[in-house]
């Protein structure tokens, strides 16, 4: 396991980070995602900090609070050290139905940050992360109150989630002029069967310098090599909820190649499609869940799996997007520029 700085931050955070989306599900969404107990949540968590990852994310909206609750009380009954751990958690979505009850609003981040440290059994949030963008509230009162529970010791950094590179951009002016706290990390989809973060998000996070954290790296289960062309052949999560979008006749030419690679290592198509995105620099780390140890165990191994120059450029062009405007004219005059 390697360990790489979170953005423009000292913090040293794993390549891969534990996501516990399949926590405590019962009905709806969450239930089709997962609906792992306390017992087999301290399996996966001992798994991982075994394996020696120092990174868990979680969401106040997972389970309707109750992945946090269960995360907390695997710290507890591990007894894992609150120093040798990095917790992440977010906030944004309906926590209840009250109006006020959703957002990036003042009101809503300090209410459910006090929730989250209270279903986590912690005392301050490492990592806290706007889910989403809300288009009412201004960035700036977002941006306010993170730096509040910063100041009180309540949290230690701030990161965004599924931003569009010119509000994270917007952001970054807002904390720089007004001297708030700085914001070190992106939590963002990003998958060899769908790379739209390069064509914006990716710049971006280069010229920042801020940390990526990958989410569903393989597509909701679909790269992990159990399903067929016609959907058919596994009884995963893709086949009761088919989320994120993905070009499946693209992703499936994908499996296609990846298959040898991954017959040749005496490893899984999953382990390859995880093993690209850890060659990609732009990455920090890859969020990686499961219903099942082996599952994690099998994601785990990844971290061994290079892959060579000929593999790697044979992905890439199988994965790469079409040309868009203005990328091909960005290109196209900054080319003797860059040279």
């Amino acid at each position: 396991m390697r360990y790489r700085p979170l953005g423009p931050s000292g913090l040293l955070v794993s390549e891969l980070c534990l996501g516990t989306m399949t926590f405590g599900g019962s009905e709806g969404m969450w239930g089709q995602i997962g609906q792992l107990r306390q017992d087999d949540a301290d399996g996966l968590v001992k798994t991982a900090i075994d394996a020696g990852i120092n990174f868990i994310d979680t969401a106040n909206v997972y389970a309707g609070g109750e992945s946090e609750r269960i995360l907390g009380q695997s710290l507890r009954n591990l007894g894992i050290a609150r120093d040798e751990v990095v917790i992440a958690t977010k906030v944004l979505g309906p926590m209840g139905e009250g109006i006020n009850q959703r957002g990036a609003s003042r009101y809503h981040i300090m209410e459910q940050c006090k929730q989250s440290l209270e279903r986590l059994q912690l005392d301050h949030i490492d990592l806290y992360q706007i889910h989403g963008f809300d288009p009412m509230t201004p960035i700036s009162e977002t941006l306010e109150a993170l730096t509040t529970l910063v100041q009180h010791g309540h949290i230690r950094y701030i990161g965004l989630s599924n931003w569009a590179a010119w509000q994270v951009m917007k952001a970054i002016g807002i904390a720089e002029a007004r001297k708030l706290a700085p914001i070190l990390s992106l939590q963002a989809y990003y998958t060899i069967a769908g790379r739209d973060l390069e064509r914006e998000v990716v710049p971006m996070l280069r010229d920042t310098g801020m940390g990526l954290m990958v989410w569903s790296p393989l597509a909701g289960g679909l790269l992990s090599g159990k399903y067929d062309r016609d959907g058919k052949g596994s009884d995963g999560r893709r086949a009761n909820f088919d989320f994120p979008p993905v070009e499946k006749d693209r992703a499936f030419d994908l499996i296609d190649a990846m298959r040898p690679m991954a017959e040749k290592r005496d490893a899984s198509v999953a382990q390859i499609a995880l093993a690209w995105l850890l060659h990609q620099e732009v990455v920090t780390s890859v969020i990686v869940g499961a219903k099942r140890e082996d599952q994690l165990t099998d994601n785990i191994a990844a971290t061994k799996i290079r892959l060579d120059a000929d593999e790697l450029e044979n992905l890439d062009k199988l994965s790469a997007l079409p040309a868009e405007y203005p990328g091909w004219m960005l290109e196209r005059q900054g080319e003797y520029r860059q040279r």
